[in-house]
């Protein structure tokens, strides 16, 4: 697949919702229904992060059981992620930051992949590369609403996911910019909701931020 055709994949992603949840499992018994109330709820783009040994199976079984549900993998640091994520069943990926391996692995993949950056100099480098959807993170921490709002006008060509210390209350600053397509958040799928097994309760909180304008 060629880098244009991945662009138009992330694209694609990017314009299903306001928000990709970013979703940290422990217990992958839980995906399919944490999957299923987002979907439910108007919030069909995942995010599943590799920061815990159930990421994996967690995006296997959204990917065979779930339908409706568009499934990516967060935290892709290696070209043995992309690999793993493609594997899994994944439909895209996303990195916090980039480097030059990662990106030639991903020339490579048939995975779209979403590369971080946090600074201009940051996004000029993957705009050279054929980015031009980036995920801004750390997106508070880095400059916030007034940093990625100066971008706009020298990177035309680039539209970010924003993710990163964002929430509900936050998240309407950042979608009314002109170079924000969506932003990424963990409030969807809190801890203590995951554990419990309370999917009503995640299924509200997603259709609460499907509402969110852009």
């Amino acid at each position: 697949m060629s880098n244009e055709a991945k662009q138009a994949k992330v694209a694609s992603t990017l314009a299903l919702a306001p928000v990709v949840p970013v979703v940290i499992i422990e217990d992958a018994a839980k995906a399919v229904g944490m999957a299923r109330a987002l979907v439910a709820g108007g919030i069909p783009a995942i995010e599943v992060t590799l920061r815990t040994p159930a990421a994996l199976d967690a995006v296997r079984a959204i990917a065979a059981e779930v339908e409706g549900a568009f499934i990516g993998v967060g935290t892709v640091l290696t070209a043995r992620d992309l690999e793993a994520a493609l594997k899994a069943g994944a439909k895209f990926a996303v990195s916090p930051g980039s480097s030059p391996r990662l990106l030639d692995a991903a020339d490579d993949s048939e995975l779209p992949l979403l590369p971080g950056a946090a600074t201009s100099s940051e996004a000029m480098e993957l705009l050279e590369r054929g980015y031009r959807f980036q995920k801004f993170f750390p997106a508070v921490a880095a400059g916030g609403v007034k940093l990625i709002s100066a971008w706009a006008s020298p990177l035309p060509q680039i539209t970010f996911c924003p993710t990163g210390g964002i929430s509900l209350a936050s998240a309407p600053e950042f979608l009314a910019l002109p170079n924000v397509a969506c932003v990424g958040g963990s409030w969807l799928t809190p801890a203590d909701k995951l554990a419990a097994g309370d999917f009503a309760g995640i299924e509200a909180l997603a259709r609460e931020a499907a509402q969110l304008k852009r």
